[in-house]
């Protein structure tokens, strides 16, 4: 597992589940590119038993095809080509009994999802194989494993029919942190400032595939031009790839990203509907649920706020990234570098890196040494009072204080004028007169280098950097 960079939590899961005394059935599920395929490689590497890896956008004969050939290679010997779901499993039944040899029995099917054709009858002749079966035993891992998140959780995790409460571990594998993502540029060789490894993920995000494709001997702008602004890059249609791949109709999926896209506050149900003229019933709903266990989309919902006025925000850098500086664009070569220190990148900037912070909120508690207490995490925007204030990040506790975060993203150390600081201060007077809150309310400056020692620093109760970040 020499290759695998952070997923501890994920490992020991797996670990336990493998020395567990019964079959257990894995879900494993997250949004693409996230490494989930290589995270079970390196787990079991070895210990693998049979794995099957389904073809994209191919028919059940094709998908019958890739099994036997899979099959055959790895149990190195001939079977007969099944010509439905049910013989092929029976087949794979056939040849495990036999290997009385290996005590635990890994099975590995990933891209489920695509193994799901229409009138292949996969999911009845799977629920064969389980639950006549597998179930039955005690030697046998089945992992279960996709992109399309929404198949996986609604045909497996929440199934309805034979596969009901089937699923014994459930594993999301989530973006990576900031200080994961550094470690994956150091083991290739790559030497980079935390301010740099920031500004990649600003774009990136915590997707691993995509920083494997950062290049060694390239600045920050011109690995992001090598990515996404040349006729070649490989980043640059990944976007109409990842939503085509992961959602039928995804052409509704794209309009509502794309209308979340255009507020990075977020907006909320009805706007939503209003903006993408979407039927308010059950079909809006399906898609933001899918969006949600994608991880391109969250719901934001401040303790002071009822459901029905939850804020959809679209979660995703890449997709941030793309809506706002490649959709519609062409013949872009080298166009991130000519952008660098304009007000339009600096603006993108300043709101990518609140995200970062919200995405790596966890080593920010680890800083305000307030891991241990229960904690709320949330971005807030007044309901109530006109021309009110949007908060970047709080951190509601337990301990009756909340931290109300101001994050900002510069190149030197900020300065709080006094605008800023009067800024500042009705936002924490608006917070209190809206929520009613009687916690003490924390200051709190997030920034990349600190802030400057002035007649308003004082105002200032916690500052963290983007060191505190790693």
């Amino acid at each position: 597992m020499g290759r695998l960079i952070g997923r501890k939590e994920y490992v020991e899961e797996l670990e336990d589940v493998f020395k567990s005394s019964k079959s257990e059935f894995v879900a494993v599920y997250g949004r693409r590119r996230i490494g989930k395929t290589f995270l079970i490689d390196c787990v079991f590497d070895s210990r693998m038993t049979f794995s099957l890896t389904a073809l994209a956008n191919a028919t059940t004969k094709k998908q019958l095809l890739n099994f036997n050939i899979e099959m055959s290679r790895q149990f190195k010997r001939d079977f007969t080509l099944a010509d439905n779901w049910f013989t092929a499993l029976n087949q794979l039944i056939e040849q495990l009994e036999t290997m009385d040899n290996v005590s635990k029995k890994v099975i590995f099917f990933d891209e489920m999802p695509w193994m799901d054709t229409p009138k292949s009858d996969f999911l009845s002749s799977f629920e064969h194989f389980w639950n006549g079966w597998a179930s039955k035993r005690n030697d046998i891992m089945l992992i279960a494993c996709g992109s399309a998140t929404s198949w996986i959780v609604n045909k497996l995790i929440n199934n309805k029919g034979g596969l009901h409460n089937r699923v014994t571990r459930r594993l999301r594998v989530m973006p990576l942190p900031v200080a994961d993502c550094g470690q994956i540029l150091a083991q290739k060789g790559i030497t980079c400032e935390k301010y740099d490894i920031i500004s990649y993920y600003m774009v990136l995000g915590g997707v691993p595939f995509y920083w494997t494709l950062i290049k060694k001997g390239l600045s920050v702008s011109q690995n992001i031009d090598y990515l996404f602004f040349n006729e070649v890059s490989p980043l640059k249609d990944e976007f109409h790839l990842m939503y085509s791949s992961l959602f039928k109709n995804h052409q509704k999926y794209v309009k509502v990203v794309e209308t979340l896209g255009t507020k990075a506050k977020g907006l909320s149900r009805q706007e939503i509907i209003e903006a993408t003229e979407q039927n308010s019933g059950g079909a809006l709903t399906e898609i933001l649920s899918d969006l949600e266990l994608c991880g391109f989309v969250k719901k934001n919902i401040p303790p002071d706020a009822y459901v029905k006025n939850a804020l959809y925000q679209l979660d995703d850098f890449y997709t941030l990234f793309y809506l706002r500086f490649l959709r519609g664009k062409s013949g872009q070569n080298g166009a991130w570098s000519k952008m660098v220190n304009t007000p339009r990148l600096s603006a993108w900037a300043g709101l990518a890196f609140e995200q970062v912070c919200i995405h790596n909120s966890a080593q920010i508690l680890e800083k305000l040494k307030i891991a241990g207490i229960k904690t709320e995490i949330y971005q807030w925007k007044s309901r109530k009072i006109a021309g009110g204030a949007q908060i970047d990040m709080i951190i509601d506790r337990a301990d009756n204080v909340i931290n109300l975060c101001e994050i900002k993203f510069s190149s030197e150390k900020f300065v709080i004028t006094a605008a800023v600081a009067d800024n500042i201060r009705n936002k924490a007077a608006v917070f209190r007169q809206e929520t009613g809150t009687k916690k003490s309310i924390f200051i709190t400056m997030i920034t990349t280098f600190g802030i400057v020692e002035n007649e308003y620093s004082g105002l200032v109760q916690n500052q963290l950097t983007a060191e505190d970040l790693f």
